[in-house]
């Protein structure tokens, strides 16, 4: 049966194809401008981690003083944490593994002839950073607690910098020379791109591409070397001791929890420092300020999706509305215009249920045309964003769930359009339109 209703439904769209072309076209222009939004809101929103991220978390502290006034548009200090503050947290370990970072740029001076020197961006952090985050490796390891101490002259390169350097080969034991310091190479990360960088400092860009690698923090603190982010202060530390100053902030910090009852016990040590550092005359805010965010918990307090990607994301949705609105009045009128053909079929003894179902059919094949339509208009869409200067254009690419989401909105859009229209149409009386017939 129902490949006769198909057959049916194929031979009334091939009997108009001007008002078939026009149903297809606006379901398609309807569907194709709301899943480029979708898409690009579903990749902005995705899980960066999957499998870990459940269990990695961002602590939060306020050390600013009451009066401190945030500028209209600046990050906000106490999204950071300083020297003093992070030391204590990572020396207490409360955290099954924990981190301090913060990001840098520094000049790579080749070895190879007739390579110049070029800028890399990387992350300087604690010992524990790649079991933290689950960092693959390809050659060799991370650094040790022991090395961090030392201030050891280590570095791990990602596989797109090993590959420039030393052409993808085992580097393990070779020498890197970043700004004017020989590093020695302990390890090569496999390929690892979280998007966004979750972890990155607030105020530099969260979908830039990845570290190109990674150094003991406390080295890159001995060296003075630069650092990507915001540096926050509110005291009057003179400009030289500010990365050892706890009046200001510019190191990230993570932490890993396994548990709902490590979790709340963290919660709650998080709340005891505070209130230790308000007794201490350090923090001026109550206790209560201190907060434990998960991952997602954390992109979202930090809103990182633009508010006019959900602007454009409501105007794609309305415009989908005004498509299914004509697609409607467009069913309707054919639907009824074709009521002495329905009005035969009832005299002959279909029931109104076969006549509606062989409309939602004819309404679900007009859904499958218009979602291949509006699959190219998607595609479009997404490259007309990928052109665009914002870092995250370049994640506008629709994947395999989106693919079939498009099609499947695009068949219970047409679907949901053509009840009316064939609710009416095989409600009318047959006897009535078979006198005139």
């Amino acid at each position: 049966m129902f490949a006769y209703y198909l057959h049916l439904a194929l031979r009334s769209l091939r009997g108009n194809p001007v008002l078939t072309s026009l149903m297809v076209g606006a379901i398609g222009l309807g569907i194709g401008a709301s899943m480029t939004m979708i898409t690009v809101l579903h990749v902005m929103t995705a899980d960066p981690l999957p499998g870990r991220s459940a269990h990695l978390y961002r602590p939060h502290l306020d050390p600013t003083p009451l009066d401190y006034k945030q500028h209209e548009g600046s990050p906000d200090p106490s999204d950071n944490f300083t020297w003093p503050d992070a030391m204590a947290l990572l020396d207490a370990h409360k955290a099954t593994r924990q981190a301090a970072m913060a990001g840098g740029s520094l000049l790579v001076r080749p070895a190879r002839a007739g390579m110049q020197p070029f800028d890399a961006t990387g992350r300087y952090a604690t010992a524990e950073v790649f079991g933290l985050f689950g960092v693959p490796f390809t050659y060799g390891q991370g650094w040790s607690d022991a090395q961090d101490k030392t201030r050891a002259r280590v570095v791990v390169l990602s596989d797109g910098l090993n590959r420039q350097l030393f052409g993808g080969q085992d580097s393990v034991g070779q020498t890197v020379r970043l700004e004017n310091t020989d590093f020695r190479v302990v390890g090569v990360t496999a390929r690892w791109k979280p998007d966004p960088l979750f972890y990155a400092d607030t105020s530099t860009r969260q979908y830039a591409d990845t570290d190109e690698f990674f150094l003991p923090l406390a080295t890159a603190v001995d060296l003075e070397l630069g650092v990507n982010g915001n540096f926050s202060g509110w005291g009057k530390d003179r400009a030289e001791d500010r990365m050892h100053s706890p009046t200001t902030s510019w190191l990230q910090f993570w932490v890993q929890l396994d548990s709902p009852a490590q979790v709340a016990a963290y919660r709650q040590f998080l709340v005891d420092y505070s209130a230790e550092q308000k007794s201490l005359g350090r923090f001026q805010k109550p206790a209560t300020h201190a907060a434990l965010y998960g991952l997602m918990a954390w992109l979202a307090h930090q809103n990182l999706v633009p508010d006019d990607v959900r602007l454009q994301l409501w105007l794609a949705l309305g415009f989908l509305l005004v498509c299914m609105t004509n697609i409607v009045a467009l069913l309707l009128a054919k639907f009824l215009r074709r009521s002495g053909e329905i009005s035969v079929r009832r005299a002959m003894g279909a029931r109104r249920r076969d006549i509606f179902l062989q409309l939602g059919i004819e309404a679900a094949v007009i859904g499958v045309a218009g979602g291949v339509f509006g699959l190219t208009i998607a595609q479009l869409g997404l490259w007309s964003v990928r052109q665009r200067p914002d870092d995250y254009a370049r994640l506008a690419q629709m994947d395999v769930p989106m693919l079939l989401g498009t099609v499947a909105l695009a068949i219970v859009a047409s679907v949901l359009a053509g009840l009316l229209p064939a609710w009416r149409a095989c409600r009318l009386p047959p006897g009535f339109q078979l006198k005139t017939l």
